[in-house]
């Protein structure tokens, strides 16, 4: 958990609309660029899936992304039990068949640990920004349910329809 604890702190003192607006600045600037990798397969929208042994190892198509982008993939890797009841606002519901915000960065856990990566969110400002500030509001002590309440009334209006993700318990 010390990547909750010393990554999204940097954002500590920055309220959450004034992280967004850093968000999208540091992403606009160079979140578009795609890097070529043999190891990787396309899945059927598009996208590039890449398996490592664990959430600890991250996919080699991550290599020149900018550091929010890594951080959001290491963000995917540590919460999944979080960010799997979160939607996404991107409109990756409809385009790539996603049902919640991890699924922008991971396509599969599988049994044996390994990982499924998905390069979506290497592509997207929206799906970055929501796994950050709902790693900002685990770390600050809320529960999935009321990070999946603020996400949804933050991004409900002016975004894409929202993935179809069941709502938490609590």
């Amino acid at each position: 958990m010390s990547l909750l604890i010393t990554k999204p702190a940097l954002f500590r003192d920055v309220n959450m609309d004034k992280m967004k607006k850093i968000t999208f600045v540091v992403l606009g600037l160079g979140a578009l660029a795609l890097s070529a990798c043999a190891a990787k397969e396309q899945a059927p929208h598009g996208d590039l899936r890449e398996v490592t042994s664990s959430a600890e190892k991250l996919p080699s198509f991550l290599n020149a992304k900018q550091n929010a982008v890594q951080v959001a993939y290491q963000v995917a890797g540590k919460l999944g039990d979080t960010l799997r009841w979160i939607p996404c606002y991107c409109g990756c519901g409809e385009s790539a068949g996603h049902k919640s915000n991890l699924n922008c960065f991971i396509n599969e856990i599988r049994d044996d640990g390994s990982i499924e990566w998905d390069d979506h969110g290497t592509r997207c400002g929206v799906c970055v920004q929501i796994a950050m500030v709902s790693a900002q509001l685990k770390q600050q002590g809320k529960s999935n349910l009321e990070i999946r309440e603020y996400i949804d009334n933050e991004y409900s209006t002016g975004f894409a329809n929202a993935t179809d993700t069941p709502m938490p318990q609590s």
